[in-house]
């Protein structure tokens, strides 16, 4: 609304010529803002303040309870939050929607006050679309005019758009467009974009200013034309291909072309020492020069070959394309700036090489990270001598380390950041991006000078601090880009980032969606966020829309490419919902996961071992499942206060040796578990008293031998032995009342009570064959 009010105020100020200028004044926006610009200004401001000072603020947790103990916080906070829901309900009120933000239920009233400030946020930005597709002439004229010339204006973005000429002639407007309405750059490359899931292969097949020669694949490049057979294929993949049947080696395809150079690279004893700090020229009285003909190029080449130093900087885009485009280059010597239109001069930007990676010119960048890649990945150019400032103020500890702290720490310069994120694609560009793009370098040599001689004097006159500013500098020459790759396992770093618990439909859909994002982006050269964005795409598979119109829902706005595959994307949602559904915690997996390994290699063991024992399918399950959650020994304890003789133990028709032959294979298991916690140490030797096939009659040395303890060896230190209760003395446990089980075992008999002799208290006398009291009911577990 406030655009279209500032675009009527213009226009009316283009039919009255002669209208007073005191007119103008009086005329303003909003009471105390004179345009649109001085109104938006002021409002980001006051965004940006809100937003530090909300950061500042303490975080959920033990600071924010402290503080909320005290009255004077909390009362605060209560005040500020009711001026907070006020402003709201102001701004949903003038949009028309409901507001009533305070009084609400207690127990519902958050979730009501969300849906509220959902549903706003969604009628504004509706109508922020409808208005800003009004100022860019969507709804009017589908026909862009660049510029409009001497033609009444209709649409006005803003006020940095209109350019002040002569007296007795009308203002000349230009008219930014977004990115639906600029032609596509691609389609003017003579050497198209690859963007094929195979790694990236540089560009270079020159190699100025070189101590080691340039490999042979990398000259023989331009014999692709004379392959037929290649053609049909990508021009990385026609390289690799090549490269395979040549049996040339692989680290030539990817090395860095410049390496050996960069690490045979010493930094010149000049620039080590103090320098000169050479004021800069103001911008005013600094001739530039736009360079879009292939002479122009190779003149400036000449000039910046004769140079010790020259400031660089790079304009990209990347959100029409898949893997980015550098639109624009600035470079800027003492006494001149240069912009390059990149787009026009793609395939001869190779020329600039012998500058770049000349060793005795000084290159300034700030941040160079990206910069270096995207050298490398549109025009194949590397650098040699870097020096970059972002390293130099982390090195200084500046209070920050952007470019405008920079220009306004050293130079006093308010930087204007509003086309930072513009769209550089724009043919012709206006005045003000022109002067945007040269300020980030025109000022970057005295910068360049100042930080040199700051870090000399930081470190008492020593070059140590300098020298490693160098080092690093080099260090990100040596960067080399890499192509993002396609590869089944993708879709989980990106999913890990959305902090979200999906099960396996939700996990399916992200995972089929990501595979068909990354697919038609790279078909039509569409970044990944233009296609389909990442919030969108996990809104879609947390939803799993079951109509093409609940896809549609998840989107707001809708993305073009999706509104098209509309039912492609429905069936590969279909698909997801086909997935058996299941949803485990990844403890719990970790648990159960190590609960089966153990289970099937006992039971396994068991098989074995089948001649030992005689159990059935169905006990061996129930074994696995009881004796892995419950302590095996437990349940074959008798009672403490019951009399066992030694002689029943080795009588094979006794319930003792039942018993004890059942403990044993407990007590075999318990060891089976220890060792494959500890990685599989030695086998554990078999225990003498273990019951085997045939079991001789005991003699009478034997049942003294039973009476008596016997003397166990010390443990061995390479592998760890579990106490053997077999050999204990059950006699300490006598005048102790045993708890009674409380958990219902299968495997025990019914109790017999007839022969049961009961006293008070219900514990038995006597032990005989086949009778337990742990099956009785009044010990079944309680519900």
């Amino acid at each position: 609304m406030a655009s279209s009010n500032d675009n009527k105020s213009t226009e009316g100020g283009f039919q009255d010529g002669n209208s007073d200028p005191n007119d103008e004044e009086t005329n303003e926006l909003c009471p105390g803002f004179k345009d649109v610009d001085a109104f938006v200004k002021y409002g980001l401001g006051a965004v940006l303040s809100a937003t530090k000072a909300s950061a500042g603020l303490p975080q959920a947790g033990d600071d924010y309870d402290f503080y909320r103990s005290f009255p004077g916080f909390q009362e605060f906070c209560e005040s500020q939050g009711d001026k907070l829901l006020h402003l709201m309900s102001q701004i949903m009120q003038h949009h028309g929607c409901r507001s009533h933000m305070r009084d609400r239920n207690k127990l519902t009233g958050l979730e009501e006050r969300f849906d509220l400030v959902v549903d706003s946020n969604d009628t504004i930005l509706e109508r922020a679309g409808i208005l800003l597709d009004e100022a860019d002439g969507v709804n009017r004229s589908q026909q862009p005019v660049m510029p409009a010339g001497f033609q009444p204006p209709k649409i006005v973005v803003s006020s940095w758009n209109r350019k002040g000429s002569g007296s007795g002639s009308r203002p000349e407007t230009f008219r930014l467009l977004h990115a639906k309405n600029v032609a596509r750059p691609q389609l003017k490359f003579k050497e198209k974009v690859d963007n094929s899931n195979t790694p990236f292969i540089p560009k270079i097949f020159i190699k100025p200013n070189a101590t080691k020669p340039l490999p042979s694949y990398f000259t023989n490049k331009q014999i692709r034309k004379e392959r037929p057979e290649d053609l049909d294929v990508p021009a990385a993949l026609a390289d690799f291909i090549h490269q395979q049947r040549t049996q040339e080696h692989v680290e030539d395809m990817f090395a860095h072309p410049y390496q050996y150079e960069l690490d045979h690279f010493t930094t010149p004893e000049n620039l080590l020492s103090k320098p000169e700090v050479q004021m800069y020229k103001p911008m005013a009285e600094t001739k530039c020069s736009f360079i879009d003909t292939l002479e122009d190029l190779v003149a400036l080449n000449e000039k910046l070959c004769k140079l010790s130093e020259f400031a660089v900087d790079l304009e990209h885009h990347s959100y029409r394309s898949f893997l980015g485009l550098t639109c624009l280059m600035q470079i800027s010597t003492r006494e001149e700036d240069f912009i390059i239109d990149t787009l026009e001069l793609r395939s001869e930007m190779y020329i600039l090489n012998e500058a770049f990676t000349d060793p005795a010119t000084v290159k300034v960048f700030h941040g160079a990270d990206s910069d270096i890649e995207w050298l490398q990945k549109d025009f194949g150019l590397y650098v040699v001598n870097l020096f970059d400032t972002h390293q130099a103020s982390r090195a200084l500890n500046l209070a920050r380390h952007s470019l405008d702290h920079l220009l306004k720490h050293f130079c006093n310069v308010d930087s204007d950041k509003r086309y930072q994120l513009a769209d550089w694609r724009i043919r012709p560009l206006p005045d003000e991006m022109v002067q945007y793009a040269r300020t980030d370098t025109h000022y970057l040599l005295y910068i360049y000078d100042s930080m040199r001689a700051q870090l000399l004097e930081f470190h008492h006159g020593q070059p140590g601090l300098l020298q490693s500013v160098w080092n690093k500098s080099k260090d990100i020459s040596l960067k080399k880009y890499l192509k993002p790759i396609f590869t089944e396992e993708s879709y989980l770093e990106l999913q890990r980032k959305q902090k979200k618990s999906f099960n396996t439909q939700q996990l399916t859909a992200f995972r089929l969606l990501f595979a068909w994002r990354d697919k038609l982006a790279r078909q039509e050269d569409e970044s990944t966020g233009y296609v389909l964005p990442t919030h969108m795409m996990s809104k879609i598979s947390e939803e799993l829309p079951k109509e093409p119109q609940g896809i549609i829902a998840c989107c707001n706005p809708v993305p073009p490419l999706v509104r098209q595959q509309v039912n492609e994307l429905h069936l590969l949602v279909q698909q997801a919902r086909e997935m058996p559904l299941l949803k485990v915690s990844k403890d719990g997996c970790q648990q159960w996961a190590y609960v089966l390994s153990i289970s099937a290699a006992f039971l396994k063991e068991l098989e074995t071992k089948s001649d030992q024992t005689s159990l059935s399918v169905a006990h061996m399950k129930a074994s696995r499942i009881i004796e892995s959650f419950e302590n095996p020994f437990r349940m074959y304890l008798p009672p403490s206060d019951v009399h066992i003789n030694k002689n029943a133990k080795f009588d094979p028709s006794s319930k003792i040796f039942e018993v004890n032959k059942l403990h044993l294979l407990s007590y075999h298991m318990s060891n089976h578990m220890f060792d494959s916690l500890k990685g599989g140490g030695k086998k554990r030797e078999r225990v003498a008293s273990e019951v085997g096939e045939s079991t001789p009659k005991p003699s009478k040395k034997l049942m003294k031998s039973a009476d008596k303890p016997q003397k166990t060896e010390p443990p061995s230190q390479e592998s760890f032995t579990p106490f053997d209760y077999s050999q204990s003395d059950l006699s300490v446990f006598a005048g102790t009342k045993s708890k009674s089980n409380t958990q219902f075992d299968p495997n025990r008999q019914a109790p017999d009570f007839k022969k049961k002799v009961f006293i008070s208290g219900n514990r038995s006398m006597s032990y005989m064959a086949g009778k337990s009291e742990r099956g009785f009911r009044h010990n079944w577990p309680k519900r």
